[in-house]
C-alpha cells in the first residue's frame, strides 16, 4: 500500500517518514512534499493510495490540497494532521471526503494505527469486488464483442488504413491523428507451488479478472483495456494534448504500478506488464510486438514488475508475427529453451519433407524457413549479416543447402547465432544502464536519490530498476547510496568541511537525523571525526 506524507514542518516531515516502521506493516512511502504546490505536482506521478498531510501550509493548505487530490483521483483516501481543535475545519474537512482527522500533536503510534485503519478499510473495499463470486458473475458479462475484435485487429496489423478509421467510427471509437498511442502487455504470472486455492484451470479466470481490475484502474481518457489472442490483457494508451514524451512515459508507469499493486492485494498472485514504445495510429502493431518481447523477459529479471522495451528505434519498423510455429520459435529462442527450439525445427522439417514430392517444394519449405528467421532477427531491430555470422552465406544461397541433415543443423546454428546475439544484447542494455545509474548517484549525493525518482528519470519502473541493479552489481540500490553517502561524508568530515556543510553535501538536511546515520554506519559521532 502506497503513502504520501505532506507536512510543512521538515522535523515532523521526516520523523514521520523515517521514524515509523512502515515497511513492517506493508506500507510503502512512495513520496513527501514540504507543501501543497509540490505534493500536487507530484502527485499525479506516484499515484498513492493514502494521503497523510498537515492542513496548515504555505501557497496552498491542506484543505485546498485534498479537494484538488480527490477531483483528480476521487479514490485517494486522505488523513488531515490539524493543530486547530476547530469544528468549521473538520466539517469541511468531513464534506470534502477526507478519511481521518487527527489533532496535533499526535504520536507516531496514533499516526501509525490510523493509516493501518484506512490501509485495511481499502484491502477489504478491494476484496468485495473482486472476490471469487463476484468475478464468476463478471466473466459471464462480457465486454462488446465486436470492439474487442476490432481491438485485436488493430494490434495484430488486421487492417489498412482506411479501414482503422471505417470501422473505429462505426464501433464508436475515437481515433485523432495528432495523437501517440501505446501499448502495454499484461499477464498473470505463474502460479506459485505452494498455491492452493486455484489451479491451471483456473489461468482464465484469473486473467479475465486481471483484465477488469485494468479497467478500473485505467481511466477511459487513458486510453482502452481488452484482451488478445492469447488472452492477455492489452492496455492501448493515448497521449492527452500537448503532452511530451516523457510525460506520457510517466503517466504509463504510475498507471501499470498501480495496477500490479491492486492484483496483489486483491488476488494475493503477482502480475507482469510488458511495455512498447509510442508511435502514432499506425505504429500500434510495432510497439504491441514489442510490449509482447518486453514481457517475455520475465524470465530473466523475475515476476510481478512491468518490463520496457529495450530497443527505442521509431524509425525502424518491426515485421509482425502470424504463424503458430514461428510465435513458439520465437518464445522458445527469447526464454533460451534451445532444446524446445531444436524440436520445433525437427518437427517442421520432418513435416517439410513428408508432404514435398519434388525439390521444388523442399526449397519453397526452406524459403518460409528462412524467412521466420529473417524476421526474428529484424523483429529486434539487428542486421541479419551480423547476427548470423558465417552461416549468413547461406541465406544468400540456400541452394547450397543439399540433404536433410544439412539443413537441420544449419536451422539449428542459426538459433545459436541468435540466442548469442540476444544475451550480448542483454548483458550490453543492463550494462550501460547500471553504469548511468552508478554516475547519477555520484554525481547527486546532495540531491534526491530516491528510486521512485531515479526510476522517473530514466524512464523506467523502480522494481525493474531495483532487480536489474542487484543482478548487476550483487548489492541493493538503497545499500549502495548509503555507502556512497556515507564515505563522501566522512572524505569531508576529515577535510575542513563543517559538520552541517557535510550533511548538505550528502543530501541530509536535517542534522540530527544525518548524526543518527552516520554514527549507526560508521560507530562514531560526525564530530568524533572533527576532533
Amino acid at each position: 500500500m502506497n503513502l504520501m506524507i505532506v507536512e510543512d514542518e521538515i522535523r515532523i516531515l521526516n520523523s514521520l517518514a523515517n521514524n515509523i516502521p512502515w515497511e513492517m506493516h506493508g506500507i510503502e512511502v512512495v513520496a513527501i512534499a514540504e507543501n501543497g504546490k509540490d505534493a500536487l505536482a507530484i502527485l499525479e506521478r506516484r499515484m498513492p493510495e493514502i494521503l497523510l498531510l498537515d492542513i496548515e501550509m504555505p501557497e496552498m493548505d491542506g484543505l485546498t490540497l485534498a479537494e484538488a487530490v480527490l477531483e483528480r483521483e476521487p479514490g485517494t483516501r486522505i488523513i488531515i494532521l490539524s493543530g486547530h481543535d476547530d469544528f468549521g475545519y473538520a466539517q469541511r474537512a468531513i464534506g470534502l471526503g477526507v478519511t481521518r482527522y487527527l489533532l496535533k500533536p499526535a504520536g507516531e503510534e496514533e499516526v501509525l494505527s490510523t493509516v493501518l485503519e484506512v490501509a485495511d478499510e481499502i484491502r477489504k473495499e478491494l476484496s468485495e469486488k473482486h472476490n471469487l463470486i463476484e468475478l464468476q458473475r463478471m466473466w459471464r458479462v462480457r465486454l462488446p464483442q465486436l470492439q474487442e475484435d476490432f481491438l485485436r485487429g488493430w494490434v495484430s496489423n488486421r487492417y489498412a488504413d482506411w479501414e482503422l478509421r471505417k470501422h473505429s467510427a462505426e464501433l464508436e471509437l475515437e481515433l485523432r491523428d495528432g495523437l501517440n498511442y501505446a501499448v502495454s502487455v499484461c499477464e498473470i504470472d505463474p502460479l506459485p507451488e505452494a498455491e492452493t486455492r486455484f489451479s491451471a484451470r483456473d489461468m482464465p479466470l484469473l486473467q479475465f479478472s486481471l483484465e477488469r481490475i485494468a479497467k478500473e484502474v485505467m481511466p477511459p481518457a487513458d486510453g482502452w483495456v481488452f484482451n488478445d489472442a492469447n488472452g492477455s490483457t492489452v492496455l492501448l494508451f493515448v497521449s492527452r494534448l500537448d503532452e511530451t514524451d516523457s510525460d506520457m512515459a510517466k503517466r504509463i508507469n504510475a498507471r501499470l504500478t498501480r495496477l500490479l499493486n491492486v492484483v496483489k492485494e486483491c488476488l494475493k498472485l503477482t502480475a507482469s506488464a510488458g511495455m512498447g514504445t509510442a508511435g502514432d495510429l499506425a505504429g500500434v502493431p510495432q510497439s504491441y510486438q514489442q510490449a509482447c518481447q518486453a514481457l517475455r523477459q520475465r524470465a530473466i529479471y523475475g515476476n510481478g514488475i512491468a518490463i520496457p522495451y529495450p530497443e527505442v528505434r521509431k524509425s525502424e519498423r518491426s515485421i509482425l508475427l502470424d504463424s503458430d510455429f514461428e510465435r513458439q520459435l520465437e518464445i522458445a529462442v527469447y526464454t533460451g529453451e534451445a532444446a524446445k527450439a531444436n524440436a520445433l525445427i525437427d518437427r517442421y522439417v520432418e513435416k517439410a519433407y513428408a508432404h514435398a514430392d519434388s525439390s521444388e517444394l523442399v526449397y519453397e519449405h526452406l524459403l518460409y524457413l528462412s524467412g521466420v528467421f529473417t524476421r526474428i532477427i529484424q523483429s529486434q531491430g539487428w542486421p541479419v549479416q551480423k547476427v548470423l555470422s558465417n552461416d549468413y552465406a547461406f541465406f544468400l544461397s540456400l541452394g547450397t543447402l543439399v540433404s536433410k541433415d544439412q539443413i537441420v543443423e544449419w536451422a539449428k546454428r542459426v538459433i545459436v547465432h541468435i540466442a548469442a546475439y540476444l544475451e550480448n544484447e542483454r548483458k550490453s542494455s543492463s550494462h550501460q544502464l547500471v553504469k548511468q545509474i552508478v554516475e547519477t548517484v555520484d554525481r547527486m549525493l546532495e540531491g534526491d536519490l530516491s528510486l521512485h525518482t531515479l526510476a522517473e528519470q530514466m524512464y523506467v519502473n523502480s522494481s525493474y530498476l531495483s532487480r536489474l541493479f542487484k543482478k548487476e552489481t550483487g548489492e541493493s540500490y538503497s545499500s549502495y547510496v548509503l555507502t556512497r553517502r556515507m564515505e563522501r561524508a566522512k572524505e569531508l568530515l576529515l577535510g575542513d568541511t563543517k559538520v552541517y556543510d557535510a550533511a548538505a553535501a550528502v543530501g541530509y538536511h536535517d542534522i540530527s537525523y544525518f548524526a543518527k546515520v552516520f554514527r549507526k554506519y560508521w560507530g562514531a559521532a560526525p564530530s568524533d571525526l572533527k576532533k
